[in-house]
């Protein structure tokens, strides 16, 4: 039976839900789990724990934790950016033994948290405290790899000579994907000798289009059909559910235009636009919030960065679905040429927001 908690999380069996303002969570009774006690967390960002993007594949690998280690889940689902120390706070009433939060907004929260309770154990996607904590373990994704081949695939398929991207908010864990995509269409003129233009972001100047939040499926929509009016025939949107406005524009050309999403593989989170999806930029957040919770449970907890790469496979480009007969397998040859001469260091990514081990 589902139970709905003042404002967030959908309570179910091994769940604890607890609402953005921090009111008494309730739990039901997790039967005969192996580990009922421990409590593995989730506080989300503002976008929502169904954002078919960010938050909702971390929360993919708390689902994953809790089912194979029998462990009761708790969440909180931010309704905005005022709801972080709350929702946090709730987490630590809530006895958890490891929280995780989605993203660099939650840093703050986080990092407070952590320092007033170093016996709970956290872990933060896209984002790092600027001095390590020793219970807090950052998770990060190298996404400017993977995007340089997202660019690369945009410039091969592209008719007009001319590709878009626009983000969210102007922060590193949004440009990093613009970067690399900028660097991959580069890439492809240089060895194709064209000349394909990207609108919408200027990696030299880091300037660029922005829809100010990750919410307003509008103002995504509104940016994409901006490039598109420009002639870009292939739109990368990096601003999660606001970025769903994006492809909503490239399905409502036709045929004309098509995108890459960012994440996580579009066509099974956003299925609905399947149809326009060349590809998608996956950051392996599911798999790395999994395996931070599960080394709680097994004691094998570290505060060492983890950094998603296309080496370790915590970034990658998706499978192209519908658009594989479309491709040509000599695009799709270079692309595995591509993530090899980035692995091997043949390729240097340029961006300068990338992430590094400490």
């Amino acid at each position: 039976m589902k139970k709905y908690l003042r404002g967030t999380a959908i309570v179910g069996v091994l769940t604890l839900a607890v609402a953005a303002c921090g009111s008494k969570p309730t739990e039901e009774d997790a039967g005969g789990s192996a580990n009922k006690d421990f409590k593995a967390c989730m506080v989300s960002d503002s976008g929502g724990f169904d954002d078919k993007s960010f938050n909702q594949t971390s929360y993919k690998g708390l689902q994953e934790a809790v089912k194979d280690k029998g462990l009761t889940e708790v969440k909180a689902e931010s309704k905005s950016d005022n709801d972080y120390p709350t929702n946090m706070t709730a987490m630590i009433n809530a006895k958890c033994n490891i929280i995780v939060s989605v993203g660099f907004k939650l840093e703050d929260a986080t990092d407070k948290a952590a320092q007033a309770n170093p016996t709970v154990k956290f872990a933060i996607v896209d984002s790092a405290p600027p001095k390590p904590i020793e219970n807090v373990k950052p998770l990060a994704f190298n996404t400017a790899q993977s995007s340089f081949q997202a660019g690369y695939l945009a410039a091969a398929m592209s008719k007009s000579g001319k590709v878009g991207t626009f983000g969210g908010l102007k922060i590193p864990t949004v440009t990093i994907f613009m970067d690399g995509f900028a660097e991959g269409v580069r890439y492809f003129n240089e060895k194709k000798g064209k000349n394909v233009q990207v609108l919408g972001w200027d990696d030299a100047k880091q300037a660029g289009l922005f829809t100010g939040d990750f919410e307003d499926k509008a103002k995504g929509q509104n940016n994409a059909q901006n490039l598109i009016t420009q002639g870009a025939d292939v739109i990368f949107p990096v601003a999660g559910p606001s970025g769903l406005g994006g492809l909503q524009a490239a399905k409502a050309s036709n045929g004309k235009v098509n995108a890459i999403w960012v994440d996580t593989d579009g066509c099974v989170s956003a299925a609905e636009y399947c149809s326009v999806l060349l590809s998608s930029v996956q950051k392996g957040m599911d798999v790395a919030v999994k395996d931070a919770i599960v080394s709680v449970v097994d004691n094998k907890f570290d505060n060492t960065q983890f950094i998603g790469t296309l080496e370790n496979g915590g970034t990658s480009l998706a499978p192209f679905h519908e658009f594989d007969s479309k491709i040509p397998a000599d695009v799709k040859s270079e692309l595995d040429q591509i993530k090899a001469d980035i692995i091997s260091g043949k390729i240097t990514v340029q961006s300068k927001v990338q992430p590094k081990a400490a």
